[in-house]
């Protein structure tokens, strides 16, 4: 019986392999040899389907998501045929294996504890396009070539996590290359326009965004991750055409949370990748630029969440097409390019399977929380923030609980030391003895161990500061439970009138949707009360009266009312308790307005995106964009608002745009500018907007040894730090919030307060409460401007110094933008 079994196992082995070697390889499938045309996405994903088709034993390939462009997002699993037959009892025991798992795990066998989960990710950046092209010839190797890595290992890829930002550069790149193509760097298809392939649909940047899942890809990416949670993850890029390859050991500083095996494993790893690019001649560095701090990127998320996260940057990048002669005199091919990619890839299966059993046991112990310092996070504030906090921590699998009331001592975010403050039933708590321990204090730190201020992208992003939360980081765990009983939603009945809260996002997107319904709003400008209830400044108010012109008044305000959730207090007078009465002046109404934004050559990519996805995918209200090339023809007056995204608008706001824009302004209109954009309108005449000046340059910062040039700079940067703004939270610009702000600093400019204008925000001092800012950088900050406002004529110029959509994670400062849209200024009439 057993000779018979072996002779039927022997056989089929052989047809596995057989019909592996006869699969179709890149180049057959698609006609051309791979390297010499870039594919398009759907080519990419159909040949993945077809491998799948032909190899069902072998390879499931799967769709987990679809992009804003409809493109599909899918994932492919490779591995030995058992292990694709017990795909999900390895799945569920890999999270059993931390307790991850919710509920009872099946019963598996020994040989699943042995299985290393290899993620491979490519094409994050569009425009670094060669990586889907290696995606395809690395699923092809390891079926042919390399099949017995498989036998214990599960390798998962997703050949493109950008197919939106790819299409963007493949279809524009193969419209415009020469044939054959040309390697001038000069040459136009060296050039992409504006916004460029590297982003997404909304220009976001997914590497970005894997902690704050703002975009849709990354939300539905992260829901399959961490139903995996892989031992080793992969984010292929591309750098570039100058340096030849990086991949890990990452340059320091390190999150202090990494542990010594992951250190010491991803310099094995880097060790075996160089084993075979020296047998190629293929140059490489390591331990430089790229390091594993900042928590949204796809190296240092799957490594906070207990995997070997690395980076691996290819030469080339956007500017390299199929061909390119870089500065060395080398012609850098897009079939280089792949290969390398193909490389590294396979020779990180190879470790991993070389090591599957002691990735499991080392994965295992990352999950142990014991040492961490603060056992329990606590928070407490504007309920419709705590909401949006509870829902990022939900996409990453991260439990909370409710305070059991009483007062919890610890480290108080707000001042920046030892403090208590008193906690209810609505406070949250976020306990770190759970899995995902480690993620919650990277999220919830106060202030991140930096080793060195050397650093690739900001180093503060603490959540309660982001949410605009009162928090307390304790080092005893806090007594709480599992369940909150919320109030159940109520029905309007006839009033005189309804007066909404106005303190976060939520109530700007209540009255976008009021907006869009035709509904008249007024808000008040200074506090009043009536029904014995005090209505803070901002909060909206909606009378019958005003809206007569609706069919059906009170039902659609309930409807709308319903559908967000939303608390209306009624009121049955006009007469207030205390002023102002709801037919004051000081009680306006809210103009439907129209707003342009610009974008195109000049404004940063990235700043637009960041406005284009907040209005359409968040406030969910009408934008209008306008080309920076159209600005010297567009009709202003058809708009009541301009946005100025960060950029540089040397050429676009040359002198006939800005006295256009001026004349625009003086007539009522308003221009918002951002980050900078200020520099457009900083020392002109006629505007109130200039430079702090500094008085610590020296001519001694010339004798600085070169070899020291680029450390001795840090001191002059803030890279990404987090400062306590005072505000005037009696400016409408600042309806909603208290008298402080935490706001993330992202550079060294600095303005100085002005003489004429609303200084609605400002630096008071400089204290650093997270994150870097260099010792020569801080003083020149001190009482400088962040948020204000300069009347002109009847329109307003309002200068945000920080970018409060950056990223779109600082949650917290959202709503300035919606005052200064909404309320700053407010004209009543209608365009």
């Amino acid at each position: 019986m057993q000779k018979i079994l072996l002779a039927v196992l022997v056989v089929f082995g052989c047809f596995t392999l057989t019909s592996a070697q006869n699969l179709q390889s890149p180049s057959e499938f698609l006609g051309y040899d791979i390297g010499t045309q870039f594919s398009r996405h759907h080519q990419v994903v159909d040949y993945f389907k077809t491998v799948s088709e032909a190899v069902p034993n072998n390879v499931k390939v799967e769709q987990y998501g679809t992009t804003n462009e409809r493109r599909a997002l899918v994932l492919a699993y490779i591995s030995s045929e058992e292990n694709i037959k017990n795909l999900e009892s390895i799945r569920e025991n890999n999270l059993n294996n931390v307790g991850l798992l919710n509920g009872s795990s099946t019963t598996l066998t020994d040989h699943t504890n042995d299985i290393a989960i290899v993620w491979l990710s490519y094409n994050v950046h569009g425009n670094e396009a060669s990586s889907s092209e290696a995606a395809m010839l690395t699923l092809y190797k390891l079926l042919t070539e390399r099949n017995d890595l498989l036998e214990n290992t599960v390798v998962i890829i997703d050949p493109g996590i950008n197919p939106d930002g790819r299409d963007r550069y493949v279809n524009w790149y193969n419209e415009t290359k020469s044939t054959p193509y040309d390697i001038d760097q000069q040459a136009s298809e060296h050039n992409e326009p504006w916004p460029g392939g590297r982003p997404n649909h909304y220009l976001f940047d997914l590497n970005r965004d894997w902690a704050w899942a703002t975009q849709v890809e990354t939300q539905q990416r992260l829901k399959v991750y961490n139903q995996w949670m892989p031992h080793i993850h992969v984010d292929f890029h591309e750098q570039g055409p100058n340096e030849p390859y990086y991949f890990a050991p990452a340059a320091e500083p390190f999150h202090e949370i990494i542990s010594d095996w992951q250190r010491d494993f991803q310099t094995q790893i880097g060790q075996n990748h160089a084993k075979y690019f020296d047998a190629e001649g293929w140059l490489f560095f390591t331990r430089e630029r790229f390091d594993l701090f900042y928590p949204s990127y796809g190296d240092t998320y799957p490594t906070y969440m207990g995997a070997i996260g690395m980076t691996y940057e290819q030469a080339g990048h956007g500017i390299s097409g199929l061909g390119i002669l870089n500065d060395e005199g080398h012609v850098l091919t897009l079939a280089e390019r792949l290969t390398h990619h193909t490389a590294t890839g396979l020779s990180t299966v190879e470790m991993a399977s070389k090591n599957a059993k002691q990735l499991n046991t080392e994965f295992a112990k990352f999950f142990d929380n014991s040492n961490l310092k603060y056992k329990s996070y606590v928070v407490k504030g504007n309920p419709d923030k705590l909401n949006s906090l509870k829902q990022l921590l939900s996409k990453h699998d991260i439990k909370f609980e409710y305070a059991n009331g009483g007062k919890v001592s610890g480290y108080d975010y707000a001042s920046g030391k030892q403090g208590s403050m008193s906690v209810n039933k609505h406070s949250l708590v976020i306990h770190t003895n759970q899995p995902k321990g480690k993620m919650v204090k990277v999220l919830f730190e106060p202030n991140a161990k930096l080793t060195d201020s050397l650093t690739y992208d900001i180093t503060a992003w603490s959540v309660p500061y982001a949410y605009g939360l009162d928090a307390m980081a304790s080092t005893s765990k806090v007594s709480s439970t599992k369940v909150f009983e919320g109030n159940m939603p109520t029905v309007l009945s006839e009033a005189y009138g309804y007066v909404s809260k106005w303190n976060s996002l939520k109530d700007a997107q209540f009255l976008a949707d009021l907006l869009k319904h035709d509904f008249r709003v007024r808000f008040t400008e200074k506090p009043f009360q009536s029904n014995g209830e005090r209505f803070d400044r901002g909060s909206l108010i909606i009378t019958k009266g005003d809206n007569k012109h609706l069919e059906d008044f009170l039902g659609t305000l309930n409807q709308i009312k319903q559908k967000h959730e939303h608390h209306l207090t009624q009121i049955n007078s006009g007469f207030s308790q205390t002023t102002p009465d709801i037919g004051s002046p000081d009680i306006k109404l809210v103009n439907k307005q129209k707003i342009a934004v610009l974008s195109g050559e000049g404004t940063s990519s990235l700043s637009y995106g960041e406005i284009w996805h907040f209005f359409e995918q968040q406030l969910h209200y009408p934008l209008t964009s306008i080309n920076s090339d159209d600005l010297s023809r567009t009709n202003l007056s058809k708009y009541n608002v301009l946005i100025i995204p960060n950029g540089y608008y040397s050429s676009v706001l040359n002198d006939d745009n800005m006295e256009k824009i001026n004349d625009w302004v003086r007539s009522g209109g308003k221009v918002i500018a951002i980050d900078g954009a200020l520099r457009s309108f900083v020392g002109k005449d006629g505007f109130s907007l200039k430079y702090k000046s500094s008085d610590n340059a020296s001519n001694e910062d010339n004798l600085t040894p070169y070899a020291e040039r680029e450390r001795e700079y840090t001191n002059s940067l803030i890279t990404g730090a987090i400062f306590k703004t005072k505000i005037d939270n009696t400016h409408p610009m600042a309806f909603g919030y208290g008298k402080d702000y935490f706001t993330l600093k992202l550079g060294s400019a600095a303005y100085d307060l002005m003489d004429s204008g609303y200084n609605v925000g400002h630096l008071a001092d400089t204290k650093v409460y997270s994150g870097f800012a260099g010792k020569d950088a801080l003083p020149n900050l001190n009482n400088t401007l962040v948020f204000g406002e300069e009347r002109k004529g009847n329109g307003s110029f309002i200068y945000f110094v920080d970018n409060t959509l950056f990223r779109s994670f600082w949650e917290n400062g959202k709503l300035f933008l919606v005052n200064s849209v909404f309320f700053v200024n407010n004209n009543a009439y209608e365009l």
